[in-house]
């Protein structure tokens, strides 16, 4: 089952955000606390969404957070995915399918043309599971990030 987060979600969102990063062999990165989640996903005015899957008795199992990008080429928004995540002993179970299925569903339902994502190069599987449900790589793209100093002595520059 797949349903959209609720507050309550948040100590098990950011669970699973840890889980993901300690996957990606990149825990020591991970600085949000519950309280930005929340306030990113059901604040004032949210930046992101989230759903969850679920098993039949309730388990949490996995997760999808995203928010809205837009395309200057073809006018309208979409959706960039920045976390899919399943948990390890649920993988194979359709959950990680369901969620992207979801989402593709709110594009088609709102008219959004794209639904994007990264993955890391050496993430084999989920690339084998990506490509099969027809997902295709950017490789035409490189993605550059400013972050920490970089990013504050650019924003402090006149």
């Amino acid at each position: 089952m797949i349903r959209n987060a609720t507050p309550a979600d948040i100590p098990e969102i950011h669970r699973m955000v840890r889980e993901l990063a300690e996957y990606e062999k990149a825990l020591d990165e991970v600085h949000a606390t519950e309280e930005q989640l929340r306030e990113a996903l059901f604040g004032e005015r949210p930046a992101a969404y989230a759903h969850i899957a679920e098993t039949d008795d309730g388990e949490t199992v996995g997760f999808a957070l995203w928010f809205l990008n837009f395309s200057t080429w073809r006018g309208v928004h979409g959706i960039y995915l920045e976390d899919l995540y399943v948990r390890p002993d649920r993988r194979g179970g359709g959950h990680g399918k369901a969620l992207l299925t979801e989402l593709a569903r709110i594009c088609v339902a709102r008219g959004y043309q794209r639904l994007e994502w990264s993955v890391l190069n050496w993430n084999t599987p989920s690339i084998a599971f990506y490509e099969s449900l027809g997902a295709k790589p950017q490789d035409e793209w490189t993605v550059y990030r400013l972050t920490d100093e970089a990013l504050g002595e650019l924003g402090a520059a006149s």
